[in-house]
């Protein structure tokens, strides 16, 4: 006697039935191909930039597989020796990394203030940064830049982290708080009994069980910053513009020096992809947080 799952397997269509088989295999065949396409822009930047001045300008950076004896890292040398590009480098560093710890911990300790502390006009308070995730950064512009040229902040590296922590806090506070209140109150309300106060509490239980979601925020975050030119093209100056200022104006000043700017332009790129693949599990997790109940 058929089974259910039998009976209504017998009544598909022999089209149907094909699909079904051979679905799995060509949906992973499908993907594998566009990861493909997706990494070539990338593979050939990394060719390119093992390749000299003259072959580039000789023929594509696909030729290479029939004469890999070419290749050469004489333009990383060459990279290392140019001082704007490396001190760019640097200030990329200086920028990004106070900018998104910053932001992970103001944003961390200000969802849990929202999620479970009782304040007076708490959810105006949050109403309000919830607006401010609206206005475009191209607005603050000509105001923020003037008042960095009050307090003497313009075209400084502390300037740049200010501004990207102040844009990237309302996402945060919003992203955390709204996974903070996923949490058990039970959970909470047994720590607090524990004799826990609102600090051990956020370091002891929320900062744990909140970790997929801060690990996400920080992924976003980072790569926001260390890919920003915008905000770096208004507020630095020659001393502190970021890598992909340095470039662009190497670019300008120096249209042919493409030995400089492959290596640079990869190294500019394949950190941020570094540092999401190295926290691509938690940012998966924080991704999908909330979405099974």
């Amino acid at each position: 006697m058929k089974t259910s799952a039998e009976t209504v397997r017998a009544k598909r269509s022999p089209a149907a039935r094909i699909v079904e088989k051979l679905g799995g295999g060509l949906v992973r065949a499908f993907l594998v191909v566009v990861a493909m396409f997706w990494l070539v822009p990338t593979i050939g930047l990394l060719i390119s930039s093992l390749r000299s001045p003259e072959d580039l300008s000789a023929s594509g950076w696909w030729t290479v597989f029939s004469e890999p004896s070419r290749l050469t890292v004489d333009s990383y040398r060459k990279l290392l020796e140019n001082g704007d590009i490396t001190d760019s480098l640097v200030n990329t560093v200086l920028i990004t990394v106070p900018a998104t710890v910053l932001v992970v911990v103001i944003g961390s300790l200000a969802g849990y203030a929202f999620a479970w502390m009782e304040f007076p006009g708490r959810d105006w308070w949050f109403l309000g940064v919830v607006g401010l995730l609206v206005v475009p950064v191209q607005v603050a512009l000509i105001p923020i830049a003037e008042l960095f040229g009050g307090i003497g902040l313009f075209g400084s590296v502390l300037g740049v982290v200010l501004f990207h922590v102040g844009f990237g806090l309302p996402f945060a506070v919003f992203l955390l708080r709204n996974f903070f209140a996923e949490i058990p109150r039970e959970l909470l309300e047994a720590a607090r009994l524990d004799g826990a106060g609102e600090l051990r509490l956020f370091v002891r239980v929320v900062m744990p069980l909140g970790g997929p979601a801060i690990a996400s925020l920080g992924i976003f975050q980072f790569l926001w910053v260390w890919n920003d030119m915008l905000v770096a093209l208004v507020f630095t100056d020659a001393g502190s513009q970021p890598v992909t200022v340095a470039l662009q104006t190497q670019v300008r000043q120096f249209g042919n020096n493409i030995d400089v700017l492959a290596p640079g332009a990869f190294i500019s790129m394949v950190v941020p992809l570094a540092v999401f693949f190295a926290f691509q599990r938690q940012f998966v997790s924080g991704v999908m947080a909330g979405a099974v109940k």
